[in-house]
């Protein structure tokens, strides 16, 4: 896999970029000036990042995953991580045939939800989920493969399914082995 370089993705006009930014060059950036990423992140090839996004530390997005914030925000807490061929959006057409659909039609004749997407710290999204807007997943949730997000995860929960619903606690231990890996980087 071959990066942009740290000249690159300066000239390509990220509004805050910070150390240690890993981004294929295989990625497809829109609206840079909307997007803020932290320290020590890596996106890999063919993830497609539109809007408003802001990136914590620490972060991973795997292949094929797409971040599309159209007015709205999508937020990735510290040690969040997507793995390959998820999907969050903010906004999203209304199927329901009330109204009409797709970008090529007038706003006028469509019914767009709009809403912020928040993924709070150490929060991993199993390969090929969705994620609608409005949903706010708490600190420490891991998502299952193949779920379906469309509502708030509350903190700490291991969730899966279509809807994705809680079904086991997920360990705080690796709260530990992040106070161990500052504890590290500040003896460095």
């Amino acid at each position: 896999m071959s990066y942009y370089s740290e000249k690159k993705l300066k000239e390509l006009g990220i509004s805050k970029l910070g150390v240690n930014v890993k981004i294929s060059d295989k990625v497809s950036i829109y609206f840079p000036e909307k997007i803020s990423i932290g320290d020590n992140v890596r996106i890999d090839d063919y993830v497609c990042l539109s809007g408003k996004i802001i990136i914590g530390s620490n972060v991973h997005i795997a292949n094929m995953c797409t971040l599309t914030a159209s007015n709205n925000a999508i937020s990735m807490g510290d040690f969040s991580g997507l793995a390959f061929g998820v999907h969050i959006f903010s906004s999203s057409d209304d199927y329901s045939g009330l109204s009409m659909t797709n970008p090529t039609v007038s706003a006028d004749f469509k019914n767009i939800k709009m809403s912020n997407v928040t993924l709070g710290r150490h929060v991993i999204v199993g390969a090929n989920s969705v994620i609608f807007p409005g949903s706010i997943i708490e600190d420490g949730c891991a998502i299952g493969s193949l779920s379906l997000v469309n509502s708030n995860l509350t903190s700490w929960g291991i969730y899966a399914g279509i809807p994705a619903k809680r079904i086991k606690e997920r360990s705080m231990k690796i709260l530990d082995f992040e106070k161990q890996l500052h504890k590290k980087s500040t003896i460095n």
